[in-house]
């Protein structure tokens, strides 16, 4: 068994044991406004990252939208989810591509239509996937069964939950 294989083995051993540890607050991530429209966001344990938006609508243009990100997040999770379920299969993966893109539209964007989303119309995730250890049948049940399993993904697929707690300083 490969590292990552024994590692999600062990975790699935252990929470099988204790499900009372399972549920968690994810880590948060705060985000603060700088010059122009660039946002920089940090993590507790010292995750950083920087969005900016297009030039069109008053940002540099320098970073990564925040509508890239929500795309590669997409990506880079599906990419890990595959990565893992593979080892636990014990499939070694040749070669492993997630593109993931979007339709959106400005006049939801830019609140020009009030019946228009702001967030995008439609997602389409691409996976392209090689190993040779395994057949195509094999190889498409994995992705599936991965892509099910992707906590990002899934928080694009169905409604899920939010609030907003607004505090004026």
């Amino acid at each position: 068994m490969t590292d990552i294989a024994t590692a999600i083995g062990n975790a699935v051993d252990y929470l099988s044991q204790h499900r009372e540890e399972a549920a968690y607050t994810d880590s948060i991530a705060t985000a603060t406004l700088g010059d122009a429209l660039r946002v920089e966001i940090v993590g507790p344990d010292g995750e950083a990252l920087t969005t900016d938006m297009p030039q069109s609508i008053g940002g540099h243009g320098e970073q990564p939208s925040p509508g890239w990100l929500f795309r590669a997040a997409i990506a880079s999770c599906n990419a890990s989810l595959i990565g893992m379920h593979a080892a636990r299969a014990g499939i070694e993966v040749d070669s492993l591509t997630v593109e993931v893109d979007s339709a959106s539209n400005d006049l939801g964007i830019l609140g020009i239509d009030p019946h228009v989303h702001a967030g995008p119309e439609q997602v389409s995730v691409r996976v392209t996937i090689e190993a040779a250890d395994a057949d195509a049948e094999t190889l498409r049940e994995l992705v599936e069964d991965a892509v099910a399993h992707c906590p990002v993904h899934d928080a694009v697929g169905r409604a899920v939950p939010m609030s907003v707690d607004v505090t004026v300083a």
